[in-house]
């Protein structure tokens, strides 16, 4: 410190009635601060993470998965979960969302009907099952069907294939990301759904013009419901060999999808050798390698 800032600091005593001292040990802190590095407008800064605690996000707080029985004289609803998938929040969330989807779709048809009663009540029926529990990988089907009239109520199918390690539910979108990919299932789809069509449609006592033209009517509608994209194939379970490796893809396909109602729900399974060229890179550990 040189004789100028001496002689400031008596001036500012005399001045301020504060002992020599006690400046002199402000202004030392005023210079210590104006030489600590600013930080940044906009930039928050940095925060030390203490040991042993993860920045990681939180997994998803806990979802309730209640059963549901409601029975009156405009509609009938019976859903029911699987107890081992509450240790997945995540998975939970997504299978009560379903469901409660599900049901205000029915409520909606209900309260459509304003005063008038139905012949029938309205129902909904759905059932969660767990398919695959492993530390690597969750898979739960939903089947049942929701009835508003008509002849027959509306198939509901879905799959719902959970990631524990990442707390993520595996898509088909995330799993093939490239075209070709989409391109090599479809075209075994359609192979192996075109043979299961052709074994079932009657070879005694119908006339070949008829036979050729259920062919053709299957083929068209397998086409369209399995054609090279994402959507067609957003229904899928893994097929797990005894290690819990995927060795294949069963695909699923609701009533409508590829075929009339009356063949109900129809399935393919692509093994892992089709879909590995094609799986995304952080993905492929999952399957058994050939």
């Amino acid at each position: 410190m040189g004789a100028p800032f001496i002689e400031e600091v008596k001036t500012m005593s005399r001045l301020v009635h504060v002992p020599y001292a006690a400046v002199v040990m402000l202004l030392v802190l005023a210079g210590c601060k104006q030489q600590e590095p600013a930080t940044a407008v906009g930039e928050a800064a940095p925060v030390e993470v203490p040991a042993g605690v993860s920045s990681e996000p939180e997994p998803a707080a806990a979802v309730e998965m209640r059963d549901v029985i409601e029975n009156t004289p405009s509609h009938v609803i019976g859903i029911s979960y699987p107890p081992a998938a509450a240790k997945y929040p995540g998975l939970a969330a997504e299978l009560v969302e379903y469901a409660e989807n599900a049901k205000a779709e029915l409520l909606k048809a209900v309260t459509a009907l304003g005063n008038d009663k139905p012949t029938a009540p309205y129902e909904l029926s759905l059932a969660f099952d767990m398919l695959v529990d492993t530390p690597a990988i969750v898979a739960v089907a939903a089947e049942g069907s929701s009835y508003t009239g008509g002849a027959h109520g509306q198939p509901l199918v879905a799959r719902f294939v959970w990631l524990p390690q990442t707390q993520q539910q595996l898509t088909a979108e995330a799993l093939i990301t490239d075209v070709a990919g989409w391109q090599a299932i479809s075209e075994y789809s359609q192979e192996k759904l075109l043979a299961q069509a052709m074994a079932r449609i009657p070879s005694e006592g119908v006339e070949p013009e008829d036979q050729q033209r259920q062919i053709r009517n299957l083929s068209r509608m397998i086409h369209d419901g399995s054609g090279a994209e994402a959507a067609n194939f957003s229904q899928f379970q893994p097929v797990l060999d005894g290690a819990g490796k995927i060795t294949a893809l069963r695909f699923v396909f609701p009533p409508y999808q590829v075929g009339p109602y009356s063949d109900g729900t129809q399935t393919v399974d692509v093994p892992a050798a089709v879909l590995l060229p094609h799986v995304a890179a952080q993905y492929r550990e999952l399957f058994a390698q050939p």
